[in-house]
């Protein structure tokens, strides 16, 4: 049985010139490339550097923070406030300006902000709060405000429920770049938190604040990224896991600055695309109202000043997740709290995209998907009434039909080492409705749509014999110690021992593709020495394939190509 990842990266582009973007889903990377110039917003005054020089200042007008020289010449700035506190009356509603910062006062930028409470989490928590908008900076130690470096701005993932890929490090990647570019990575509200949704909740706050985090950063970048040498009108967004499948609907929505009119990014990379149920507003009423009864806000007439005045450890309590209605009570579902469909930034399910309901002014789009994605998430399950259980409790609207049909595609295959008979075929199926097929469907509405030869896709199949001996073939985002670099996201030594090894000739080949993407819009243009150049996804449905000691160009197989057909038409079902 394959156990690869499989990506899709496709770009499409109504200005090839200027435009190019990467998106991808696990193994797939997605661009979607806005090819327009932003004017630099008003400086407050550059890199602000008082004192000793050699430390790095940046002024942003609401405050002074003092960074950290790391690595080789490389600028570290950690815990910037982005936006204020997210509490209090500020609870439940979009994110609002940070307010002046200590006037007067440097601040120190040398040590990571708490990150977004996740779902069932105890609180109070060290490393977690409810205050936690914070945003961190990467740059060359030499930058300046003429500078004009471009910008990748890192989304992070963990299924919209946690903050999982917090505080990567990108200090690897600038030095990679030759000091030529910046990496951006923020948190953003998950879970109850980031996702309550309900009527109640439109009338008096907002839905879907995570998203409009995500979307304030942005705003974030093009206003003070030149304080750090970064160039505001070339800024690439790239998320892994939810966080791709929120540059997935960044790409849906309206991706400009509401105030200047200005873009908020030319690119776009996706990597292991995340698609779960996504909703409608009405039919999460439910889970507002079970959220009430668990923080004792029942019998309250003005249910959203019940929920405001509640204390951060007792809404925590309520974080938790429970089974969706018309599903199985076993097991609970893996994500509870999702995007909703809310008519703004999500306008309708993402499968809409069939109908070419890009962002108009959108240029380029890549998009990816995995063969395996699954088995991170997957239940063990033992037999076929528990896979139907499986899939039912995280997509209840699912029939017993649908069901019927979805295990004839997907039925007891060859064993995993330590898992029971039909995880195989459950991590498989999941997989694919996940995250595979949705990606595979965005590229090809895309380039149907818009222009197939701006669009690429990599099937990432790097064997690492502790992943392989644990029965989950290539896993969820495990190119990302390659991307970032193996020390990125847990210090010196910390990621997976393969890629500094035997899958070593791997790590230059990946960071090269991204690097080069980011700084041209083409991740072949200043690919690795001998690398091959990655051939667009056309109608052919080419795409590259990783593997150690081979890097190369293959198509889809027309088995994967019929199993995501299948999916397309259970996707309004499933409301992805």
């Amino acid at each position: 049985m394959e156990t690869s990842r499989i990506g899709l990266w496709r770009l499409v582009s109504l200005y090839p010139k200027r435009a190019l973007a990467l998106f991808g889903i696990a193994a797939v990377v997605l661009a979607l490339v806005l090819g327009l110039t932003i004017g630099l917003l008003a400086d407050h005054g550059g890199l602000h550097k008082v004192s000793d020089p050699s430390i790095p200042r940046a002024n942003l007008g609401y405050a002074v923070y003092r960074g950290t020289l790391v690595g080789d010449h490389v600028a570290q700035y950690l815990g910037i406030r982005y936006a204020r506190a997210p509490v209090d009356d500020l609870r439940f509603r979009r994110p609002a300006d940070p307010g002046i910062q200590q006037r007067g006062r440097e601040l120190k930028a040398d040590a990571f902000g708490p990150i977004c409470l996740g779902i069932s989490q105890p609180y109070p928590n060290a490393e977690q709060d409810e205050d936690c908008l914070y945003v961190n900076v990467w740059a060359p130690a030499n930058a300046t405000v003429e500078s004009k470096l471009p910008v990748w701005l890192f989304i992070q993932g963990g299924g919209y429920t946690v903050n999982s890929n917090a505080n990567w490090n990108g200090t690897e990647v600038v030095q990679r770049s030759g000091h030529k570019i910046l990496l951006v990575n923020s948190n953003y509200r998950v879970g109850l938190w980031g996702f309550l949704a309900g009527e109640r909740v439109r009338a008096d706050g907002d839905l879907n604040v995570g998203l409009l985090d995500q979307r304030f950063v942005m705003r974030w970048v093009r206003r003070h990224i030149a304080q750090f040498g970064g160039d505001p009108d070339h800024v690439v967004i790239h998320g892994a896991s939810a966080g791709a499948g929120s540059v997935a609907l960044h790409l849906l929505g309206n991706a400009t600055d509401a105030e200047s009119g200005k873009r908020l990014f030319v690119g776009a990379v996706g990597e292991s695309v995340f698609f779960p149920s996504q909703p409608f507003v009405s039919e999460l009423e439910w889970q507002f109202d079970l959220t009430l009864h668990r923080a004792g806000c029942d019998d309250d007439d003005d249910a959203m000043a019940c929920l405001r005045a509640k204390s951060t450890e007792v809404l925590q309590a309520a974080n938790a997740p429970a089974g969706f209605p018309g599903g199985p009570a076993t097991p609970l579902p893996l994500f509870f709290w999702t995007p909703c469909v809310d008519g703004d930034i999500l306008r309708d399910l993402p499968y809409l995209l069939s109908k070419g309901a890009f962002h108009q002014r959108a240029r380029d789009y890549g998009e990816y998907d995995r063969r395996i994605e699954g088995t991170v998430f997957a239940a063990d399950t033992s037999t076929r009434n528990d896979t139907t259980t499986f899939l039912q409790s995280n997509y209840p609207l699912l029939s017993e039909s649908n069901t019927s049909s979805i295990l004839e595609r997907y039925p007891q295959m060859g064993g995993l080492p330590g898992h029971s008979a039909w995880f195989p075929s459950t991590a498989m199926a999941y997989g694919e409705a996940t995250f595979t097929c949705p990606g595979a469907h965005i590229l090809n509405s895309y380039a149907r749509h818009w222009n197939s030869s701006r669009a690429w896709g990599y099937r990432y199949d790097v064997h690492d014999a502790e992943n392989i001996a644990a029965g989950l073939g290539v896993p969820h985002i495990f190119e990302s110690w390659a991307i970032f670099g193996p020390d990125s996201p847990s210090g010196p030594g910390g990621g997976p021992q393969s890629y500094y090894t035997y899958n070593a000739e791997v790590v230059p080949i990946m960071m090269d593709y991204w690097i080069s993407f980011v700084r041209t819009l083409d991740p072949s243009r200043l690919r690795y020495p001998d690398a091959p150049r990655w051939q667009s996804w056309g109608h052919a449905e080419k795409r590259l394939l990783v593997q150690t000691g081979n890097v190369s160009t293959e198509t889809v197989s027309d088995d994967q190509e019929e199993r995501c057909a299948f999916w397309k038409t259970l996707a309004p079902v499933m409301r992805q």
